[in-house]
């Protein structure tokens, strides 16, 4: 990854990039959050898991100012947000610029090319220079398999291709740190591989990564770090070789048993 799109280093004093502690979050009646502490190391992959509606897509999101929690406290390198006071706008968009989330319906803009989707984030919400702009996001491109794809439109390219672009998206904004939305969950099984293997390299390469996802294997092998939730809450936590090996929850055994299938898998 070329050096000047490296995410800079940054951590709050105690080894550790980001820090939540008890987000709560309801969508009227529906209580998805219920005190959700989270920490994430510099350069390290911590994988969400759990059954759909159990809240992890929306600490995702509320770490990315996406989504709003009504308590909590959030830190960021030198960013700290109290949910339970009102935020400033520049709050809202300083918590927005400290990660890039890439999602699971990819949401490219159709009407712009791959490189026009790839720079509208660093040229008109960063405003940084056209030049270094193109340069940066053409070296992604290529470091992703698509610079020949440049000039195409999202229509023409598979899901695994505007996956990447998607990708390649989030890394033009330097972000500290990336958030994954279930990047694979939209791909067809023969597509899922070639994102994978971009996330894996990111992670090799230092990146801090959260990643919302059900692929076991890929969060086995490259989380430093699992939590699995439901209800709202973090059932368990730990080592990806400890929670997957030897869960200490009834509902995280019951959760990956089911999961596996029939056949072990």
């Amino acid at each position: 990854m070329p050096s000047e799109i490296a995410p800079p280093p940054s951590d709050l004093g105690s080894g550790l990039l980001l820090r939540a502690r008890g987000l709560h979050k309801s969508f009227g009646d529906n209580h998805v959050l219920r005190g959700v502490d989270l920490d994430i190391a510099p350069g390290s992959v911590h994988a969400l898991i759990g059954p759909s509606g159990s809240g992890k897509t929306t600490v995702l999101r509320s770490l990315n100012g996406l989504e709003s929690p009504e308590a909590g406290t959030l830190e960021i390198g030198e960013l700290a947000i109290d949910f339970s006071s009102s935020r400033t706008r520049a709050e809202r968009a300083a918590l927005h610029r400290a990660s890039a989330m890439v999602f699971q319906q990819h949401q490219l803009f159709p009407h712009l090319s791959v490189l026009g989707n790839v720079t509208i984030g660093p040229l008109r919400v960063q405003r940084r220079s056209r030049d270094e702009v193109m340069t940066d996001a053409l070296a992604l491109l290529e470091r992703v398999g698509l610079r020949e794809k440049a000039d195409a439109f999202p229509s023409s390219l598979s899901g695994g291709q505007q996956q990447r672009v998607g990708i390649v998206r989030a890394l033009a904004l330097a972000p500290s740190m990336l958030l994954f939305d279930e990047p694979t969950s939209s791909l067809d099984p023969e597509l899922v591989g070639e994102v994978l293997a971009v996330m894996t390299e990111l992670a090799q390469e230092g990146w801090t990564m959260a990643v919302v996802t059900h692929e076991l294997g890929f969060a086995r092998e490259v989380a430093d770090q699992v939590s699995f939730f439901d209800e709202g809450v973090v059932v368990e936590r730990g080592a990806p070789e400890r929670v997957f090996g030897d869960p200490q929850k009834e509902r995280t055994k019951r959760f990956l048993q089911r999961l596996r299938g029939p056949f072990g898998h």
